[in-house]
C-alpha cells in the first residue's frame, strides 16, 4: 500500500520545523507501510533529511557518495528492478549537475523515481549563487514525463511526498533550506496533484504563486483589503506541471488581471506556465511575471533576500498596485478571439 494515514509529526511541530525535516520523517514513515520505498542520497543524507530514513531502514538506504549523475542512474536501476527510490540532494545538483542522467535515464524510460530537491530557489542564500538554484523549473517542465511539484509549506511537502508515489513516472519536488513558516494549520485539506488550491478569493485580481510565495501573497492580499479596499484571489499552483489549466482560466474570466509570483527566474517558469495557458486561450488580461528577472541572484541570507527581489509581501503589495493601473480589453465576449 502507498497510501499512508498519518505521519510522526502534527501542526504544532510544523511551525517549528522545516519543509524538509517533515519530508525526512514523512518518508520514514511511508517507508512502515510500503517496502518499496528506498532512499539515495549523494553524501547529504543530513542536509536534505533523508537521514531520518536512513536512520528507520538502513538496508534500504544507499549513499553513493559525492556522485549526484551516479545516484540518479543508480536510482533508475533500482526503479527497474520494481521498486521505488527516493534520490534526494539540492536542487542545483539535480538539475543541473545530474540532468542528463535524470532526462536519459529515468525520464527517457518514464521510471517511478522521485526526485526529492531541497535548497531550492534562494532559499540558500549565504551559500552563494553556486548553490542558489532559480533554472530547476524550466528544466525539469521542459523534460517529458516529468512531474514538477512546489509545495507551499512542511504540511503540503508531506502530502505531495504521500501523493507522488500513485504517479506511475518520475517526479521532481521542490523544497527550499529553511524555516518556512506554514500555510496551513494540518492536513485536513484536499491535496491533489495537477489541481491548483485556492487560498483566498478576490474580484480585481489574482495572484498565481507557489513554493514560500504563497504565504506572502496571502499576507498581501490581507494588506490590500484592509488598506486599500483591493479584493485579491491567491491560487497556490503547487503543481507545474501537469499545471490547472481550469483554475487559470476562471481566474482570468472573474478578474481579468493575473499576477504570477516565483523563487525562480521568470524566464521558463511557473509564469511562462501560466502565460502559455493564457495566450492558447485567446483571452485578454492584465498579464505579470514576477520572480527573478532573468539574473544571477546575489549573496545574502534567504530573507533579505526575498525582500530585496520584491518576493515579501511588501513586493508583492507593490507589484499589485501597479497592475491595477493598467488597462484590459473592456470586450467580454471571446467567442470571436
Amino acid at each position: 500500500m502507498s497510501i499512508v494515514t498519518g505521519t510522526t509529526w502534527n501542526a504544532y511541530d510544523a511551525a517549528t520545523m522545516s519543509a524538509r525535516e517533515i519530508y525526512g520523517l514523512t518518508l520514514a514513515e511511508m517507508g512502515k507501510h510500503n517496502d518499496k520505498i528506498v532512499g539515495l542520497s549523494a553524501d547529504l543524507a543530513k542536509s536534505t533529511a533523508i537521514v531520518r530514513f536512513a536512520d528507520a531502514f538502513p538496508d534500504r538506504f544507499f549513499n553513493v557518495g559525492i556522485a549526484e549523475q551516479n545516484m540518479f542512474g543508480i536510482a533508475a536501476g533500482l526503479a527497474k528492478a520494481g521498486l521505488i527510490p527516493f534520490a534526494s540532494t539540492m536542487a542545483v545538483f539535480a538539475c543541473l549537475r545530474a540532468g542528463e542522467q535524470i532526462r536519459t535515464d529515468i525520464a527517457y524510460q518514464n521510471l517511478p523515481v522521485k526526485i526529492i530537491a531541497t535548497h531550492a530557489g534562494i532559499s540558500f542564500g549565504h551559500a552563494g549563487t553556486t548553490h542558489h538554484c532559480t533554472e530547476d523549473f524550466a528544466i525539469m517542465r521542459s523534460i517529458a514525463n516529468m512531474t514538477v511539484i512546489c509545495p507551499a509549506d512542511g504540511i503540503e511537502t508531506s502530502m505531495a511526498v504521500k501523493a507522488c508515489v500513485d504517479i506511475p513516472g518520475p517526479v521532481y519536488i521542490r523544497i527550499g533550506r529553511g524555516f518556512e513558516p506554514p500555510c496551513y494549520e494540518d492536513e485536513n485539506h484536499e491535496f491533489q496533484i495537477g489541481k491548483a488550491i485556492q487560498m483566498g478569493d478576490g474580484t480585481d485580481l489574482t495572484i498565481i504563486c507557489c513554493g514560500i510565495a504563497v504565504l506572502q501573497s496571502i499576507e498581501a492580499a490581507r494588506t490590500l483589503q484592509e488598506q486599500d479596499g483591493i479584493s485579491v484571489r491567491v491560487i497556490n499552483m503547487h503543481t507545474i506541471k501537469p499545471i490547472d489549466r481550469e483554475a487559470i482560466l476562471k481566474a482570468v474570466r472573474e478578474t481579468r488581471r493575473i499576477l504570477t509570483i516565483e523563487e525562480h527566474n521568470v524566464e521558463g517558469g511557473l509564469g511562462d506556465a501560466v502565460g502559455s495557458v493564457i495566450a492558447e486561450s485567446g483571452m485578454g488580461c492584465v498579464f505579470k511575471k514576477h520572480g527573478i528577472y532573468d539574473e544571477f541572484a546575489t549573496i545574502g541570507y534567504a530573507e533579505d533576500l526575498y525582500a530585496h527581489y520584491g518576493l515579501d509581501a511588501n513586493g508583492i503589495i507593490d507589484r499589485v498596485r501597479e497592475m491595477l493601473g493598467r488597462e484590459y480589453e473592456a470586450d467580454e465576449d471571446w467567442e470571436d478571439e
